[in-house]
């Protein structure tokens, strides 16, 4: 991948975790919130945290 792919990558997983973090915030303010569901999406935020550093790593940042 280019240096182009990379920042490209990082971005688009900055917006999933931002829109995870939205369906985190509203399920918390149901009445009943689906601690599975969101136990799911923080899972995935870990991941593309990942994700992100090993673009970074991969750009030299």
């Amino acid at each position: 991948m280019g240096k182009r792919n990379h920042l490209k990558a990082i971005l688009s997983l900055e917006k999933r975790i931002a829109e995870h973090k939205e369906k985190i915030s509203l399920e918390q303010r149901k009445e009943r919130p689906d601690s599975g569901l969101i136990q799911h999406w923080e899972k995935e935020i870990k991941a593309f945290e990942k994700g992100i550093q090993q673009a970074r790593k991969r750009l030299g940042r």
